[in-house]
């Protein structure tokens, strides 16, 4: 499969941005995430959930979903889970078969931020 220029240079984008500073032991690290961080999935799913290593905080953590040439696609709506600080979600709209990028942005309770990137695929 060849890939256009679009999805080329997103994919070189998020390479850089992984590529960056490690994540000290204080702050919060990416534990999980459905859909998982290189999955394919078979259908859209109806929103992406993040989970991290400590508690966020609500006001200055974000959950962003791009298509493959990054316009954003979900539904602006992240919040922290109800039952579980440590964890986002953001809604999705039904999604067309191809790449999503995730882009994550995490402050903790103790004022120490991370942020980073992973995708996912939709369809074969």
């Amino acid at each position: 499969m060849r890939l256009s220029y679009g999805i080329a240079a997103t994919l070189l984008s998020i390479m850089l941005l992984l590529a960056g500073e490690p994540a000290a032991s204080a702050h919060a690290q990416l534990r999980s995430a459905m859909p998982a961080a290189g999955a394919t999935v078979a259908s859209s799913p109806a929103e992406v959930l993040v989970n991290f290593s400590e508690t966020l905080e609500a006001a200055f953590s974000t959950v962003i979903v791009r298509d493959a040439v990054g316009k954003r696609v979900d539904k602006a709506d992240t919040h922290l889970d109800s039952k579980d600080r440590k964890a986002m979600r953001v809604s999705l709209p039904p999604l067309t078969h191809g790449i999503y990028i995730v882009e994550w942005r995490a402050l903790t309770t103790d004022t120490h931020r991370t942020e980073g990137a992973f995708i996912f695929r939709v369809g074969e």
